[in-house]
């Protein structure tokens, strides 16, 4: 496991986005931005059940994913490691805190019919920080 440096765990609470790198079925890169947090020990996002991430992280646990200083665009942590756990418990919870750190409302409010949410959880095995 790779440590989080303690100078860009502030990235965890801005409103930055990471950039998500899974890979597809076919061996080709997909990038999706998606909100993120950091639990202490592993780099959090949350989805609903079914979409290409998911699929791919299922099928590759695999993973890349960037984020920005909103703040400074020259300031970057690069995060690569392994999906450590999927889960449906909490995710509901989840998804409202980050609705709550990225669009200031309480609740998500872009909920699907019959969409079920999963928390990723992902283990840092590489850290790269520039800036």
């Amino acid at each position: 496991m790779a440590a989080i440096p303690e100078a860009y765990k502030d990235l965890f609470q801005k409103r930055a986005f990471a950039h998500l790198a899974t890979i597809g079925a076919d061996g080709s890169p997909q990038v999706t931005p998606v909100w993120v947090d950091f639990d202490g020990t592993h780099v959090r996002f949350n989805t609903a059940k079914g979409r290409v991430k998911d699929k791919n992280l299922r099928r590759n646990p695999r993973v890349a994913l960037a984020i920005q200083d909103p703040d400074n665009p020259y300031r970057y942590i690069q995060v690569r490691g392994r999906v450590a756990e999927i889960t449906e418990q909490g995710a509901d919870a989840h998804i409202d805190l980050l609705t709550k750190k990225y669009l200031h409302q309480d609740k998500y409010p872009f909920r699907r019919a019959g969409e079920v949410r999963v928390v990723f959880k992902i283990l840092p095995e590489k850290v790269q920080t520039v800036g």
